[in-house]
């Protein structure tokens, strides 16, 4: 006979539960249809003791469907936050990670899930993590998947790919819950502390060190604005996989400033 094991809330207190950090994970829900969906996703979050949800540009919402769908998940739903585009949802994450069915062109690296969530519970002990699901019909976008560092692909059945909405979601978060309680239980507290000497850029950061970067190199007369062919798109993978921290990027954005102060001394008197 199928049995329900006893939800954590009913456990005596777990201090290695107790310490993950689920709150520094969300998920980003793109242009969802239906809003049953979300109501589904937030109940699989919540069954994984994640409750960050962020919608970009619903179809509907808010929506009576959804709160039907999330059970007990409401507080969930309540927390949700929405915007307009991608790039609000992810702007002060670290790292962020795209679900994607199929390979792209000029494919980021990718990872299956439980590769993926062990990545993932290391980034989340200091850093801001996105995971980012597409639309039902089409996923995501080749314009969405490039703002994300690593893809993730679930290996489905070939034969039969269509997978839900909700039941991506909880394969993803149950990968993740699962590393996170592995790592907790196997790394002692001292390796867990913040080793490094600066906080990781954001994507926000990078957004803007590579506006900076395209001005410049216009400038130069290195990009061809009417041709830029995949110039950009290979830059942003670049500085993806590097994963910058704050000062590199200031650093960079300095050495941007200096090259058009150059430039600027070099233009003919008007």
């Amino acid at each position: 006979m199928f049995t329900i094991a006893p939800s954590e809330s009913d456990r005596p207190e777990n201090p290695v539960v107790n310490n993950l950090k689920f709150d520094q994970v969300r998920i980003v829900l793109v242009e969802t249809s239906h809003p049953g969906n979300i109501g589904a996703a937030a109940r699989a979050m919540k069954n994984m003791g994640f409750s960050r949800l962020v919608l970009v540009k619903p179809k509907v919402w808010p929506a009576r469907e959804a709160q039907s769908m999330a059970v007990s998940a409401l507080d969930v739903l309540d927390g949700v936050r929405v915007t307009e585009t991608l790039e609000e949802a992810i702007e002060d994450c670290h790292l962020v990670l795209g679900t994607s069915a199929r390979l792209r062109n000029m494919p980021v690296q990718l990872f299956e899930p439980q590769i993926a969530a062990e990545k993932i519970a290391l980034a989340s002990e200091t850093q801001e993590v996105a995971l980012v699901f597409g639309r039902e019909m089409s996923g995501l976008t080749n314009e969405e998947l490039h703002l994300c560092h690593y893809h993730i692909h679930i290996p489905v059945n070939p034969e039969y790919t269509s997978l839900n909405l909700a039941a991506a979601v909880m394969v993803i978060c149950y990968e993740v819950r699962k590393a996170m309680l592995l790592s907790a239980a196997l790394i002692p507290e001292p390796l867990t502390v913040k080793t490094w000497d600066q906080a990781p850029a954001t994507a926000a950061d990078l957004d803007r060190y590579l506006e900076h970067l395209e001005k410049v190199l216009i400038e130069l007369h290195f990009l061809d604005p009417d041709n830029p062919r995949q110039l950009m798109r290979r830059m942003r993978r670049l500085y993806q996989r590097i994963q910058p921290d704050q000062m590199e990027i200031n650093i960079l954005r300095g050495i941007l400033t200096a090259t058009e102060y150059v430039i600027d001394r070099q233009k003919p008197n008007t």
